[in-house]
Protein backbone atom coordinates (compact mmCIF):
# COMPACT_ATOMS: atom_id res chain seq x y z
CA UNK A 1 0.00 0.00 0.00
CA UNK A 2 2.88 2.31 0.92
CA UNK A 3 5.09 1.36 -2.02
CA UNK A 4 1.42 1.91 -4.53
CA UNK A 5 1.00 5.68 -2.68
CA UNK A 6 4.70 6.07 -3.35
CA UNK A 7 4.45 5.57 -6.54
CA UNK A 8 1.22 7.66 -7.62
CA UNK A 9 3.36 10.60 -6.01
CA UNK A 10 5.86 10.34 -7.79
CA UNK A 11 3.91 10.04 -10.90
CA UNK A 12 2.08 13.61 -9.79
CA UNK A 13 5.23 14.88 -9.12
CA UNK A 14 6.34 14.17 -12.51
CA UNK A 15 3.08 15.50 -14.11
CA UNK A 16 3.35 18.98 -11.98
CA UNK A 17 7.40 19.33 -13.65
CA UNK A 18 6.43 18.89 -17.29
CA UNK A 19 3.67 21.55 -16.38
CA UNK A 20 6.04 23.79 -14.29
CA UNK A 21 9.13 24.06 -17.63
CA UNK A 22 10.22 20.91 -15.36
CA UNK A 23 12.20 17.91 -16.86
CA UNK A 24 9.82 15.91 -16.45
CA UNK A 25 9.87 11.92 -16.12
CA UNK A 26 12.17 11.14 -19.58
CA UNK A 27 11.03 11.25 -23.32
CA UNK A 28 7.38 10.77 -24.47
CA UNK A 29 6.85 7.00 -24.89
CA UNK A 30 4.64 6.11 -27.94
CA UNK A 31 2.11 3.18 -27.89
CA UNK A 32 1.55 2.74 -31.53
CA UNK A 33 -2.36 1.61 -32.23
CA UNK A 34 -4.69 1.72 -35.16
CA UNK A 35 -7.62 3.21 -35.46
CA UNK A 36 -9.80 -0.72 -34.80
CA UNK A 37 -11.61 0.65 -31.44
CA UNK A 38 -10.38 -2.20 -29.72
CA UNK A 39 -6.94 -1.72 -30.75
CA UNK A 40 -7.34 1.37 -29.78
CA UNK A 41 -8.36 0.87 -26.15
CA UNK A 42 -5.78 -1.73 -25.38
CA UNK A 43 -2.75 0.62 -26.59
CA UNK A 44 -4.67 2.87 -23.92
CA UNK A 45 -4.61 0.49 -21.49
CA UNK A 46 -1.06 -0.42 -21.65
CA UNK A 47 -0.65 3.93 -22.03
CA UNK A 48 -2.76 4.40 -18.49
CA UNK A 49 -0.30 1.12 -16.74
CA UNK A 50 3.15 2.97 -17.86
CA UNK A 51 1.91 6.21 -16.80
CA UNK A 52 1.02 4.84 -13.20
CA UNK A 53 4.60 3.81 -13.15
CA UNK A 54 5.85 7.12 -13.92
CA UNK A 55 6.43 6.92 -17.91
CA UNK A 56 5.26 9.60 -19.76
CA UNK A 57 3.54 7.90 -22.15
CA UNK A 58 0.53 8.74 -24.83
CA UNK A 59 -1.10 6.57 -27.86
CA UNK A 60 0.04 7.13 -31.42
CA UNK A 61 -2.48 5.85 -34.14
CA UNK A 62 -1.41 5.11 -37.56
CA UNK A 63 -2.62 2.24 -40.25
CA UNK A 64 -0.03 -0.14 -39.14
CA UNK A 65 1.12 -0.12 -35.53
CA UNK A 66 3.07 -3.44 -35.79
CA UNK A 67 5.27 -1.69 -38.90
CA UNK A 68 5.36 1.18 -36.98
CA UNK A 69 7.03 -0.75 -33.63
CA UNK A 70 9.74 -2.46 -36.15
CA UNK A 71 10.60 0.82 -37.89
CA UNK A 72 11.07 2.45 -34.24
CA UNK A 73 8.77 4.90 -34.65
CA UNK A 74 6.65 3.54 -31.43
CA UNK A 75 7.92 2.11 -28.76
CA UNK A 76 5.09 -0.45 -27.89
CA UNK A 77 2.00 -2.30 -29.29
CA UNK A 78 -0.69 -4.24 -27.92
CA UNK A 79 -2.44 -6.72 -29.90
CA UNK A 80 -3.86 -10.33 -29.23
CA UNK A 81 -1.59 -13.46 -29.58
CA UNK A 82 -3.15 -15.72 -32.15
CA UNK A 83 -3.60 -12.26 -34.58
CA UNK A 84 0.46 -11.21 -34.10
CA UNK A 85 0.75 -14.99 -34.81
CA UNK A 86 -0.84 -15.03 -38.04
CA UNK A 87 0.82 -11.72 -39.21
CA UNK A 88 4.30 -12.92 -38.38
CA UNK A 89 3.90 -16.74 -38.97
CA UNK A 90 0.79 -17.18 -41.33
CA UNK A 91 1.24 -21.20 -41.37
CA UNK A 92 1.88 -21.83 -37.44
CA UNK A 93 -0.62 -24.83 -36.02
CA UNK A 94 -0.45 -23.73 -32.23
CA UNK A 95 -3.66 -23.68 -30.66
CA UNK A 96 -3.28 -23.24 -27.03
CA UNK A 97 -2.51 -20.24 -25.57
CA UNK A 98 0.52 -21.02 -24.18
CA UNK A 99 1.71 -22.76 -27.67
CA UNK A 100 0.77 -19.37 -29.59
CA UNK A 101 2.67 -17.71 -27.37
CA UNK A 102 5.59 -19.50 -27.46
CA UNK A 103 5.12 -19.74 -31.01
CA UNK A 104 4.45 -15.68 -31.65
CA UNK A 105 7.11 -15.03 -29.50
CA UNK A 106 9.66 -16.92 -31.78
CA UNK A 107 8.64 -15.53 -34.59
CA UNK A 108 8.87 -12.07 -34.05
CA UNK A 109 11.42 -9.90 -36.06
CA UNK A 110 14.79 -8.65 -34.35
CA UNK A 111 15.07 -6.10 -32.18
CA UNK A 112 10.69 -6.46 -30.85
CA UNK A 113 10.19 -8.47 -27.73
CA UNK A 114 7.07 -9.37 -25.72
CA UNK A 115 5.95 -9.07 -22.55
CA UNK A 116 4.20 -11.53 -20.67
CA UNK A 117 0.52 -12.52 -22.34
CA UNK A 118 -2.82 -12.03 -20.30
CA UNK A 119 -3.83 -15.60 -19.07
CA UNK A 120 -7.46 -14.56 -18.24
CA UNK A 121 -8.20 -12.09 -21.12
CA UNK A 122 -8.98 -13.22 -24.57
CA UNK A 123 -11.14 -12.12 -27.79
CA UNK A 124 -10.71 -16.02 -29.44
CA UNK A 125 -12.78 -16.99 -32.46
CA UNK A 126 -16.17 -19.15 -31.09
CA UNK A 127 -19.02 -20.81 -32.45
CA UNK A 128 -22.80 -19.87 -31.39
CA UNK A 129 -25.89 -22.10 -31.30
CA UNK A 130 -29.36 -21.45 -30.77
CA UNK A 131 -30.09 -23.38 -27.08
CA UNK A 132 -32.50 -25.99 -29.33
CA UNK A 133 -29.69 -26.94 -31.00
CA UNK A 134 -27.61 -27.16 -27.43
CA UNK A 135 -30.13 -29.12 -25.95
CA UNK A 136 -30.49 -31.48 -29.26
CA UNK A 137 -26.91 -32.43 -29.09
CA UNK A 138 -27.03 -32.36 -25.21
CA UNK A 139 -23.56 -30.30 -25.15
CA UNK A 140 -22.36 -26.85 -25.02
CA UNK A 141 -19.34 -28.10 -26.19
CA UNK A 142 -17.55 -27.49 -29.33
CA UNK A 143 -16.02 -30.90 -29.79
CA UNK A 144 -19.73 -31.67 -30.02
CA UNK A 145 -19.94 -29.29 -33.29
CA UNK A 146 -17.20 -31.01 -34.67
CA UNK A 147 -18.42 -34.52 -34.48
CA UNK A 148 -21.23 -33.24 -36.76
CA UNK A 149 -19.21 -31.55 -39.15
CA UNK A 150 -20.39 -32.78 -42.39
CA UNK A 151 -24.07 -31.31 -40.89
CA UNK A 152 -22.78 -28.05 -39.91
CA UNK A 153 -23.22 -24.76 -42.23
CA UNK A 154 -21.74 -21.43 -40.41
CA UNK A 155 -22.59 -17.97 -41.09
CA UNK A 156 -20.27 -14.64 -40.10
CA UNK A 157 -20.55 -10.77 -40.39
CA UNK A 158 -19.41 -9.79 -43.48
CA UNK A 159 -15.55 -8.65 -43.18
CA UNK A 160 -14.86 -11.17 -40.65
CA UNK A 161 -12.26 -13.51 -40.82
CA UNK A 162 -13.29 -16.61 -38.89
CA UNK A 163 -10.64 -20.31 -39.04
CA UNK A 164 -11.01 -22.26 -41.58
CA UNK A 165 -11.31 -25.68 -39.55
CA UNK A 166 -12.19 -25.98 -35.67
CA UNK A 167 -9.52 -29.09 -34.83
CA UNK A 168 -10.22 -31.75 -37.29
CA UNK A 169 -13.29 -30.44 -38.88
CA UNK A 170 -12.68 -28.18 -42.44
CA UNK A 171 -15.86 -26.01 -42.33
CA UNK A 172 -17.81 -24.77 -45.31
CA UNK A 173 -16.90 -21.29 -46.36
CA UNK A 174 -19.26 -19.21 -44.33
CA UNK A 175 -22.52 -17.11 -45.33
CA UNK A 176 -21.83 -13.21 -44.86
CA UNK A 177 -24.19 -11.14 -43.50
CA UNK A 178 -24.07 -7.77 -42.99
CA UNK A 179 -23.90 -7.14 -39.42
CA UNK A 180 -23.66 -9.24 -36.33
CA UNK A 181 -27.75 -8.85 -35.64
CA UNK A 182 -28.53 -10.03 -38.80
CA UNK A 183 -25.97 -13.54 -38.34
CA UNK A 184 -28.31 -13.73 -35.42
CA UNK A 185 -31.42 -13.34 -36.22
CA UNK A 186 -30.18 -15.84 -39.70
CA UNK A 187 -29.43 -18.45 -36.82
CA UNK A 188 -32.52 -18.31 -34.97
CA UNK A 189 -34.00 -18.81 -38.05
CA UNK A 190 -33.04 -21.84 -38.73
CA UNK A 191 -30.58 -20.40 -42.09
CA UNK A 192 -27.47 -21.72 -40.07
CA UNK A 193 -26.68 -23.64 -38.15
CA UNK A 194 -23.69 -21.96 -36.01
CA UNK A 195 -22.88 -18.21 -36.03
CA UNK A 196 -18.95 -16.85 -36.19
CA UNK A 197 -18.59 -14.51 -33.05
CA UNK A 198 -15.69 -14.35 -30.31
CA UNK A 199 -15.29 -14.96 -26.54
CA UNK A 200 -15.28 -11.51 -26.08
CA UNK A 201 -18.66 -10.08 -28.08
CA UNK A 202 -20.91 -7.87 -26.62
CA UNK A 203 -24.62 -8.10 -27.33
CA UNK A 204 -25.28 -11.65 -27.48
CA UNK A 205 -28.66 -12.28 -27.91
CA UNK A 206 -30.87 -14.46 -25.65
CA UNK A 207 -31.38 -17.79 -26.68
CA UNK A 208 -28.27 -18.21 -28.09
CA UNK A 209 -25.08 -20.44 -26.54
CA UNK A 210 -21.51 -19.75 -27.11
CA UNK A 211 -19.88 -23.40 -27.50
CA UNK A 212 -16.97 -23.93 -24.71
CA UNK A 213 -13.62 -24.73 -25.91
CA UNK A 214 -12.12 -27.37 -23.75
CA UNK A 215 -8.93 -28.99 -23.86
CA UNK A 216 -7.69 -29.83 -26.08
CA UNK A 217 -8.04 -26.44 -27.82
CA UNK A 218 -9.84 -26.85 -31.20
CA UNK A 219 -9.49 -22.91 -32.01
CA UNK A 220 -6.12 -20.87 -31.92
CA UNK A 221 -6.27 -19.15 -28.33
CA UNK A 222 -6.13 -15.23 -28.85
CA UNK A 223 -5.01 -13.62 -25.73
CA UNK A 224 -4.12 -9.82 -25.11
CA UNK A 225 -0.09 -9.24 -25.24
CA UNK A 226 1.91 -6.23 -25.68
CA UNK A 227 4.74 -6.14 -27.73
CA UNK A 228 8.04 -3.80 -27.44
CA UNK A 229 11.22 -2.39 -28.67
CA UNK A 230 13.78 -4.50 -27.41
CA UNK A 231 16.17 -3.01 -25.51
CA UNK A 232 14.52 0.36 -25.11
CA UNK A 233 11.97 -0.46 -21.83
CA UNK A 234 13.84 0.43 -18.42
CA UNK A 235 12.63 -1.85 -15.23
CA UNK A 236 9.50 0.31 -14.28
CA UNK A 237 8.04 -0.25 -18.05
CA UNK A 238 8.83 -3.73 -18.28
CA UNK A 239 7.05 -4.15 -14.93
CA UNK A 240 3.92 -1.98 -15.89
CA UNK A 241 3.76 -4.01 -18.74
CA UNK A 242 3.85 -7.73 -17.61
CA UNK A 243 1.41 -6.49 -14.69
CA UNK A 244 -1.60 -5.44 -16.56
CA UNK A 245 -0.98 -8.96 -18.18
CA UNK A 246 -1.73 -10.47 -14.60
CA UNK A 247 -4.44 -7.73 -14.25
CA UNK A 248 -6.38 -7.57 -17.24
CA UNK A 249 -9.85 -10.36 -17.68
CA UNK A 250 -12.24 -11.00 -20.40
CA UNK A 251 -14.74 -9.35 -18.47
CA UNK A 252 -13.06 -6.24 -17.51
CA UNK A 253 -12.27 -6.22 -21.49
CA UNK A 254 -16.04 -6.19 -22.33
CA UNK A 255 -17.12 -3.72 -20.00
CA UNK A 256 -14.80 -1.60 -21.43
CA UNK A 257 -15.57 -2.25 -25.35
CA UNK A 258 -18.91 -1.67 -24.39
CA UNK A 259 -18.15 1.74 -23.08
CA UNK A 260 -16.35 2.53 -26.07
CA UNK A 261 -17.88 1.30 -28.82
CA UNK A 262 -21.19 3.06 -26.95
CA UNK A 263 -19.13 6.80 -27.86
CA UNK A 264 -16.44 6.48 -24.48
CA UNK A 265 -13.18 7.92 -24.75
CA UNK A 266 -10.65 5.05 -24.59
CA UNK A 267 -7.86 6.95 -22.91
CA UNK A 268 -11.18 7.95 -20.02
CA UNK A 269 -12.10 4.15 -20.22
CA UNK A 270 -8.49 3.13 -19.83
CA UNK A 271 -7.34 5.28 -16.91
CA UNK A 272 -11.06 4.42 -14.72
CA UNK A 273 -9.86 0.76 -15.37
CA UNK A 274 -6.23 1.45 -13.93
CA UNK A 275 -7.84 3.85 -11.41
CA UNK A 276 -9.65 0.63 -10.48
CA UNK A 277 -7.21 -1.82 -10.68
CA UNK A 278 -4.03 -0.25 -9.29
CA UNK A 279 -0.42 -2.52 -10.69
CA UNK A 280 2.04 -3.56 -7.87
CA UNK A 281 -0.33 -5.06 -4.88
Amino acid sequence: MRCAALRLLLSLLAVLAVGCGGPGPGPLLAVGASSDPVNRLLANVYAAGLRYYGTAAEVAVSDDPLAALDAGKVSVTAGFTGRLLQRFNPGSTARSAEQVYRAMVGSLPEGVAAGDYAVAAEDKAALAVTEATATMWDSRDLAALVQRCSQITVGAPTGASPPAQVGDCVLRTPREFGTPAMLFDALKAGVVTAAWTTTAQTGLPGGVVVLVDRKPTLIPAQNVVALYRRNEMGQLQLRAINEIAGVLDTASLVEMMERVKSGADPRAVAEEWSAANPLGR
